[in-house]
Formats: structure tokens, C-alpha cells, sequence
């Protein structure tokens, strides 16, 4: 369900499958695919919403993702995209995103490695906060 916001009319989500809902049926079968691999990739992330966009959490934001007209932003933030440079460099990207383009195939796989990458990550950094309490 959308909900209307009385600022500028904005949509805003109350859950992944509230965002999916909202785009064609090429674009839900691509964005259910995405959600099913970080799903995998990461069986103890939490889903959510984020700065309006369908997210997973572990010990921490972990990956965002969102469609657009031409393509599907991934954020795995920048040190995700840093680790799988070469890899992504096809792709166009910014310091913490990448853009995989709607006409072609999601590279699910490198998608997976970096949702691992991302929990491994993620984990470690808690494990570490945890030692410092001590």
C-alpha cells in the first residue's frame, strides 16, 4: 500500500514489496529476482526502507536497492564497490553505487559476492565494537 504524503505529494513505502508493486511487470520480475539473491546472500538480514528505497540490514545498513527509468541502482556502499572495481567496471557507478542497465541481464551472481562481501563486512565490524566494550 502507498501511502501519500502531504509534502510535494511524495509516495512514501511501508515495505519492499510496496515498492515493487509500483513498477511494470519487467521491472517487478528483475527488482523480485535482485531481493530473492540478496535474500540468499545474506539469510539473517533484516528488510527495510531506507531513505525510500527497498534495503537489508545486518549489524548496520548492508545493501540499498532502486529502480529508475533506464536502470537498477545496487549501493553497497562504497567499500563494496571498491573490493569489485575490475569486475563492475563495465558498469556506470559512483563512489558507493552501480547502475545495471534495464535492457540487460543483472550480473546476479557478482551481486551475490558483493551482498557476501558486504555481511562478512558487517559482521566483523560488530565483532569488533564488541571487543572494544570489553
Amino acid at each position: 500500500m502507498k501511502e501519500e504524503t502531504s509534502v510535494d505529494d511524495k509516495i512514501t513505502f511501508n515495505s519492499i514489496d510496496d515498492y515493487i508493486a509500483q513498477f511494470t511487470p519487467e521491472v517487478q520480475e528483475i527488482l523480485k529476482t535482485l531481493r530473492k539473491v540478496i535474500q540468499d546472500s545474506a539469510p539473517d538480514a533484516k528488510e527495510k526502507i531506507s531513505y525510500q528505497m527497498p534495503t537489508f540490514e545486518l549489524n548496520g545498513n548492508l545493501v540499498h536497492f532502486a529502480a529508475f527509468k533506464n536502470h537498477i541502482g545496487f549501493y553497497p556502499a562504497p567499500r563494496g564497490i571498491e573490493a569489485f572495481k575490475e569486475e563492475l567496471s563495465e558498469y556506470k557507478g559512483a563512489k558507493g553505487s552501480v547502475q545495471f542497465p534495464i535492457g540487460k541481464p543483472l550480473p546476479y551472481e557478482l551481486i551475490s559476492k558483493i551482498v557476501k562481501f558486504r555481511v562478512a563486512e558487517n559482521i566483523k565490524k560488530a565483532e569488533e565494537k564488541i571487543k572494544k566494550k570489553k
